[in-house]
C-alpha cells in the first residue's frame, strides 16, 4: 500500500519538533526499556571487523555505537535519522569515534547509490516510510549483493500491551483516534509478516524471515513509565492536544493500568516484535 508524501512530511515535522523533544527528554528511559531487544538485534546483526553499516532510525546512537565497536577502526557506521533534534545527542556522545558518522535524512529517499554497505540494520526505524517498497528499493541501491538486512519492528498493538493497555485507558477519557488502515505508516505498519515479505521481495531482498521476539519490557517505576508513555506512544498526541482536566484524568487512568503491572523491580509489560532478516538479491 502506498501513501502520499504528506505522511512523510508529517513524520519529519513531528520528530523535529514535539516528538523529537520528547524523545530527547526521555532518552535514558527509552534506552533502558529496549535493552533486552537490543541484545537480540545485536546478535542477529553480528557485525564483523571492517564492515560498513547503515543504521536506520538511529535515534540517540546507542545501536550505531555498538555496531562501530564491532566493526572496529577498519569499518564504518552511518547512523541516519529524520530528526535533527534527536541527532544532536549522538553527535555529542560519539564525537570522538571517527568511524561513526550521523546524517539527518529520510533513508527512504536519500541517495545511497554511491555507498557499498555490507549491513543495513534498524531498531524500530523502518515502519514510517510513506512508500515502503520504494524506500527499501532505495536502500537496496546502496548495498552490495548479499548484504545483510536485519531490523526489529512491532507486531500488532494487541500483542503489545505495554503500548496498547495504557493507551486504551487514556481513550476511556479522550476521543479515540481514527484507526489507520493496515500498512499505513506508523509503529504497527509491519505487524503483518506477509506484508513485510512482500515489501522486501519487491524491493530487491531475498531469503526474508520474520522471527517473533517476545520480551517483558522494563518501564521503570509507575511514574517513570507514565511520563514515558505520556510523551511516546499511541496516546501521546491526544494527550498533548487535550484540555488540562482531560489530560490529567487520562493520565490517572493510565497510572492505574501501570500500577496493575508494578513489581518490586518496577513496571514490566509484554512487548512483541518481529526480528526481520534478509539479504540483498
Amino acid at each position: 500500500m502506498t501513501f502520499t508524501n504528506a505522511a512523510a512530511d508529517e513524520q519529519a515535522v513531528f520528530w523535529n519538533e514535539r516528538g523529537g523533544r520528547g524523545w530527547v527528554q526521555h532518552i535514558e528511559r527509552l534506552e533502558n526499556w529496549s535493552a533486552a531487544l537490543n541484545r537480540r538485534l545485536f546478535d542477529a546483526v553480528a557485525i564483523r571487523p571492517g564492515e560498513r553499516v547503515l543504521d536506520i532510525g538511529c535515534g540517540g546512537g546507542l545501536t550505531s555505537a555498538e555496531y562501530a565497536r564491532s566493526a572496529g577502526v577498519s569499518g564504518a557506521v552511518l547512523g541516519v535519522d529524520i530528526s535533527e533534534t534527536i541527532l544532536r545527542v549522538p553527535r555529542e556522545r560519539y564525537a570522538k569515534t571517527p568511524s561513526l558518522k550521523f546524517l539527518c535524512a529520510d533513508a527512504g529517499t536519500h541517495d545511497f547509490s554511491n555507498e557499498a554497505f555490507d549491513v543495513v540494520a534498524s531498531r524500530f526505524g523502518v515502519m514510517f516510510f510513506s512508500d515502503p517498497v520504494k524506500a527499501f528499493a532505495n536502500i537496496r541501491s546502496g548495498v552490495a549483493s548479499g548484504a545483510r538486512l536485519r531490523f526489529l519492528c512491532w507486531r500488532s498493538i494487541k500483542e503489545n500491551p505495554w503500548m496498547g493497555a495504557p493507551a486504551l485507558a487514556a481513550f476511556s477519557v479522550l476521543p479515540t483516534p481514527e484507526k489507520l488502515p493496515p500498512g499505513a505508516p506508523g509503529p504497527f505498519a509491519f505487524a503483518d509478516p506477509d506484508h513485510i515479505e512482500t515489501v522486501l521481495h519487491c524491493a530487491g531482498f531475498q531469503s526474508v524471515t520474520c522471527e517473533p521476539v517476545d520480551e517483558l519490557l522494563a518501564l521503570g517505576g509507575v511514574e517513570n513509565a507514565l511520563e514515558l508513555l505520556t510523551h511516546v506512544g499511541a496516546a501521546s498526541r491526544p494527550l498533548a492536544e487535550a484540555s488540562p482536566k482531560d489530560r490529567e484524568a487520562a493520565r490517572e487512568a493510565m497510572r492505574l493500568v501501570l500500577m496493575e503491572n508494578d513489581t518490586a523491580e518496577g513496571v514490566f509489560m509484554a512487548g512483541a516484535t518481529w526480528l526481520v532478516s534478509g539479504e540483498a538479491a
